[in-house]
């Protein structure tokens, strides 16, 4: 599948057309939170707990950051002095912590992108910057692989990208199976990755070189 076409990033302005028409207020959020609290069979209003729903909500504007943030922030400016670079540029083991759109748990792991540059290259820490964009956001993890790639792809116009992804969901450790130790991997690949499959092995190789 090739992500570029099936995976397009949504702008930033459609996501917020998508999104509910009224955004609930910080003290609805606070009393959504209390009420949890409630369901789960203890005391809101106990002194270990009253301050609870506000450390919650806040909490919850570090964790759902990517929601009001956008890829093309960190991927806009680039530098073609790269003395004619043309091979892979990778990244290894960039850390990663989202939330399961199905429980609202974390998953956690570490993110491997590369790319072949066209004319220029973008700042290291810029993608590691892109991959918390989605990461930031309830979250599945096949699509943020994908959404990673097609960042890259739609901003980079690289001659090709790799993504790989590889987390633990506590989703499916501390309840449901509970297979604790269990990890997940995603990859994705567009251009040049894609149809050489000496290059995707190439990539592997190097990011498993990582130890």
């Amino acid at each position: 599948m090739d992500a570029t076409v099936k995976n397009r990033v949504v702008p930033i302005a459609d996501a917020q057309r998508s999104a509910p028409s009224a955004r609930p207020t910080r003290d609805e959020a606070e009393a959504a939170v209390r009420t949890l609290i409630a369901w789960a069979g203890d005391d809101p209003s106990r002194e270990g707990l009253v301050e609870t729903p506000a450390r919650v909500v806040r909490a919850y504007e570090e964790f759902y950051a990517g929601y009001s943030d956008d890829p093309e922030a960190y991927l806009e400016r680039t530098f073609g002095e790269v003395a004619a670079y043309d091979d892979m540029v990778i990244v290894r083991n960039i850390p990663f912590a989202s939330h399961c759109e199905h429980h609202m748990v974390p998953f956690m792991g570490r993110a491997h992108l590369a790319y072949f540059p066209t004319d220029s290259v973008v700042g290291l820490s810029k993608l590691g910057r892109v991959v918390d964009v989605f990461a930031k956001r309830l979250q599945t993890q096949e699509r943020m692989t994908s959404q990673i790639l097609g960042a890259v792809d739609e901003h980079l116009k690289p001659r090709g990208t790799a993504v790989m992804l590889e987390a633990e969901h506590l989703c499916m450790t501390i309840r449901g199976v509970y297979k604790t130790g269990a990890s997940t991997v995603t990859t994705q690949f567009s251009g040049v990755f894609r149809d050489d499959p000496a290059e995707q092995a190439r990539f592997l190789s190097l990011v498993r070189a990582a130890g």
